[in-house]
């Protein structure tokens, strides 16, 4: 009660402080120290950034096990949303998410993976809206951008789950095979490298680009980078290793009504159900949304997901030094 009036409820100053504490001691410690202008834990200060509120949903990879268990025994509306995404999700799935909550090797499958991380990230976009926070902008990375159309209002609750839900059952049913690496280089230096097959799969920083096709080809350009690292994923995802599913997954979208969004969504054409069809083969160019949310007067931004997979991201792909929050970090207590 008091954090929601905090929030919602008194005058918003320039210089704000907050501290946290289990006891009383822990309070006046903490409030000594702003006073006096120490930096103690427990203790947070600042001023106001200019600008709006852009939320970031991460995409698939950034999944963990057991991933909401402290937030749903807590926080009886993140609880609520959760149990309704998944009610409606279940009847898509090989079986119901709970089963595959606590199962590794089950939770990184594509086709639970992205249900998942979907229904995980729209309980904890209600989360912060009953808090107060909301955005101005929304973006995604790659099945992150799906939440954050369902989330700007593009799709009823029942269509979005059935995108997902699509979207992850036709990307596993994909052959086996391929291979995605992630480079600490430059785009421009990647493509004058890159043999026919291989394709940029994302584009994430001036510096950080992901390749993605037939395994050795793209082994072999990763071995050409210092630096480089093996993705854990069961496909080459964002290449045209994906093309054989596009027209089924087309049919899906033909099926589903799309809505006028009441948020903005960046880098999105969020009523064109060819947009969505081509934003599973195409690059995801994260760079350029966070550019976008940047041109579009975003200030702070905030990571909607279970880690901090997107957060030291964002300050590489601007040229001044943004606030940005991570809601979660995996070795942190929810």
């Amino acid at each position: 009660d008091v954090g929601f009036s905090l929030a919602t409820g008194r005058s918003v100053f320039e210089h704000r402080a907050v501290v946290c504490g289990a006891s009383r001691s822990d309070f006046l410690r903490g409030l000594t120290a702003v006073v006096d202008g120490e930096s103690v834990s427990g203790v947070v200060s600042g001023a106001v950034v200019e600008g709006g509120t852009g939320w970031l949903f991460s995409g698939q990879g950034s999944q963990r096990v057991g991933m909401g268990r402290g937030l749903v025994g807590r926080f009886p509306v993140f609880a609520e949303a959760l149990a309704e995404v998944c009610g409606v999700l279940d009847g898509l799935l090989e079986r119901p998410l709970a089963g595959v909550w606590d199962e590794p090797e089950l939770l990184d499958r594509t086709g639970f993976a992205q249900p998942g991380l979907f229904a995980f990230q729209v309980a904890l976009a209600r989360l912060w809206r009953s808090w107060g926070v909301v955005p101005d902008v929304v973006g995604g990375h790659s099945v992150g951008e799906l939440t954050a159309a369902y989330v700007a209002g593009v799709w009823s609750l029942e269509d979005a789950c059935r995108v997902v839900a699509a979207r992850a059952r036709l990307m596993q049913a994909l052959a086996p095979g391929g291979a995605m690496v992630a480079l600490p280089v430059s785009e421009e230096r990647v493509r004058a490298v890159l043999p026919v097959g291989v394709d940029v799969a994302a584009v994430n920083g001036p510096r950080s680009v992901v390749v993605s096709g037939p395994e050795q080809a793209v082994l072999a350009v990763g071995d050409r980078f210092v630096g480089s690292r093996r993705l854990r994923v069961s496909h080459a995802f964002h290449s045209r290793l994906v093309e054989p599913m596009l027209a089924e997954f087309g049919r899906v979208l033909a099926d589903v009504e799309f809505r006028q969004p009441e948020v903005a969504v960046v880098g999105a054409r969020v009523g064109d159900p060819a947009f969505w069809v081509g934003q599973v083969r195409d690059t995801v160019r994260f760079v350029d949304t966070v550019a976008g949310m940047r041109g579009q007067g975003v200030g702070r931004f905030v990571e909607i997901g279970p880690d901090a997979t997107l957060s030291g991201l964002v300050a590489q792909c601007l040229d001044d030094t943004p606030v940005v929050v991570a809601s979660l970090r995996k070795d942190r207590d929810e």
